[in-house]
């Protein structure tokens, strides 16, 4: 019907209805963009989460004035190029996704079981591409924080030199050597378990949430109410649910990489031993920012993205 609530069109956009040529450089620009804009809310969040309690900064506010006083704009994108190698990543991630969803489909799963595997099988390929250059990209956006520091704390481990005017990809460059010098090609999965457990069902309990908040919003918004807004609310109230739950792994996994500790049960040792229940909202605000506002543009960017590369046949059928 034109008038009543027209329940035909389709909620979840399917890999084959979609024309890959147009799906896959739109996604890898929005990813970029969607990067660029919230990168230094991840150099924040890194920074907070390695400090020992709250020696150098009091919170996100501080740590950013920090940041921007001793270095500008530049210190806020601190290992920023590497980082960006995730776009690539994150071309295998999605794929992934949509490609374990399609099996699912055909194996007749629900929508629930399909965003759960998928998800969690989508992070496992993510993260095998991506360590080596979070381990390098960490201890890039850590380099700085010796400047605030004073002399409270050693926070470059493996003793790299940074002067100023010395370009971040030379710096870059030492970090990579100096890891395969001392600890070989292990070097660059320090932290991979960790990265695993704290991602994988991380990733798995966020679709699986996204497509929970959806189906419920969807059932109690009006029908005026736009369908891509409906989707971005769920994606932040996913990435809401799913950081308050994995906080502890997600710090365990950045001191495990930074402060190349031996194993993940020491690194969770040493963490409760300093911060009891604090554990839980250690960097918390800062993640808590970051997730929703990095939830809500990613739902956005690839839910737009899949609109637009949909085909021609199932245009009628999608609702913004």
């Amino acid at each position: 019907g034109v008038g009543g609530r027209n329940d035909a069109f389709i909620r979840t956009i399917e890999w084959d209805m979609m024309n890959k040529t147009k799906f896959f450089p739109l996604s890898m620009l929005s990813s970029f963009s969607v990067r660029c804009c919230l990168f230094p809310l991840t150099v924040i969040k890194t920074q907070l989460q390695v400090q020992h309690k709250s020696d150098i900064y009091k919170g996100m506010i501080d740590c950013a004035m920090k940041i921007y006083r001793s270095e500008g704009v530049p210190g806020l994108y601190r290992g920023f190029w590497i980082s960006s190698v995730q776009i690539v990543s994150g071309v295998f991630y999605i794929s992934t996704y949509e490609g374990v969803r399609h099996i699912l489909n055909d194996l007749g799963a629900g929508h629930r079981t399909k965003a759960l595997v998928g998800g969690g099988c989508a992070s496992l390929v993510g993260q095998t591409i991506i360590v080596p250059f979070d381990v390098i990209s960490q201890h890039a956006m850590v380099l700085g924080m010796s400047a605030h520091a004073g002399s409270k704390a050693d926070i470059n481990p493996l003793g790299i030199k940074s002067w100023p005017g010395r370009s971040r990809f030379h710096v870059s460059l030492d970090i990579g050597r100096e890891i395969m010098r001392r600890d070989g090609l292990r070097g660059f999965y320090r932290g991979y378990t960790a990265s695993l457990m704290a991602y994988v069902p991380n990733s798995a309990m966020w679709w699986a949430f996204y497509h929970l908040y959806q189906d419920e919003l969807y059932r109690i918004c009006p029908y005026w109410v736009s369908h891509l807004f409906i989707q971005c609310v769920a994606g932040s109230l996913g990435g809401f649910t799913t950081t308050i739950l994995t906080n502890p792994l997600d710090i365990v996994r950045a001191r495990l990489q930074v402060h190349r500790l031996d194993s993940m049960s020491v690194a969770f040792r040493e963490l409760w031993h300093e911060e009891k229940l604090n554990c839980f909202f250690k960097g918390l605000s800062a993640r808590l920012v970051q997730s929703a506002a990095f939830s809500f543009s990613i739902i956005l960017g690839y839910e737009t993205i899949k609109r637009i590369a949909v085909d021609e046949q199932y245009k009628h059928l999608i609702r913004w």
